[in-house]
């Protein structure tokens, strides 16, 4: 009896032993796929992908994938760079050695003023060649034909909101041709711009401040004095106290 005692005894201990066994070689099998688990995953964490992404490259910026959509680069193109893409402005830039020029499809004057002369207006704000040039030039050019007083008085109510835009521009250059512009258009409606001008003084205004365009402000206003006569003159000095006229 007793060494069927102690055989059972051995017996009893050797399967605890085997599932100590079992159960050490599964807790290791585990702690196995868990190792290999994590190294994956620092491995896919330090891929040179997944390290560009969290450190972009100074490359990265020339990358096109890489602009922001929302950019300069994706803007549609303004209204006046549209309509003359699809040749609604009837002239081309020819470009010279020394300076361009327009050479338009016809005599400009046979051309209706109206769109054309306030799309040239709206083209004043661009600040991309060649859109700069051709309106600029084309809005003088317009000007200057036979007829054109005729033609363009009745256009001040839509023309001066558009000149408007272009005097209270950020932008230096643009500021300057619509001042030019201005100018242009006093040359030619005389006393009919005097009931439109008090909505574009203040911008002269304040752009007096500047020293560098105070010059150019002053010989703009005594044009508009000059073209425009005593009736300016008035409007001028009630927003511009400061100023002195031509006739001082």
């Amino acid at each position: 009896m007793q060494k069927s005692e102690c055989h059972g005894v051995v017996q009893l201990r050797n399967r605890k032993a085997g599932s100590c066994d079992q159960r050490t070689s599964s807790s290791m099998q585990i702690k196995h796929r868990t190792t290999v688990q994590q190294s994956n995953s620092s491995s896919s964490n330090s891929s040179p992908e997944t390290a560009r992404k969290v450190h972009p490259r100074p490359s990265d910026k020339l990358n096109p994938k890489t602009i922001n959509p929302f950019g300069e680069q994706s803007r549609a193109p303004s209204a006046f760079a549209a309509i003359y893409s699809k040749g609604g402005i009837p002239c081309r830039l020819v470009h010279g050695s020394v300076k361009h020029k327009l050479q338009w499809e016809c005599p400009p004057e046979n051309l209706p003023f109206d769109p054309l002369l306030i799309t040239l207006a709206e083209g004043l704000r661009e600040t991309k060649h060649p859109y700069t040039f051709v309106s600029k030039e084309g809005f003088r050019e317009l000007l200057l034909v036979q007829g054109a007083l005729e033609k363009a008085v009745p256009l001040l109510p839509r023309l001066i909101p558009v000149l408007k835009a272009a005097l209270v521009h950020m932008d230096d250059e643009v500021f300057a041709r619509g001042l030019n512009a201005l100018v242009q258009l006093s040359v030619v409606v005389g006393p009919s711009l005097n009931d439109h001008l008090k909505h574009l003084l203040t911008s002269l205004s304040k752009r007096l401040r500047d020293k560098k365009f105070k010059e150019p402000i002053t010989s703009a206003l005594q044009k508009l004095e000059q073209h425009g006569g005593n009736g300016s003159l008035i409007i001028i000095k009630s927003k511009i106290p400061t100023y002195c006229s031509i006739c001082c």
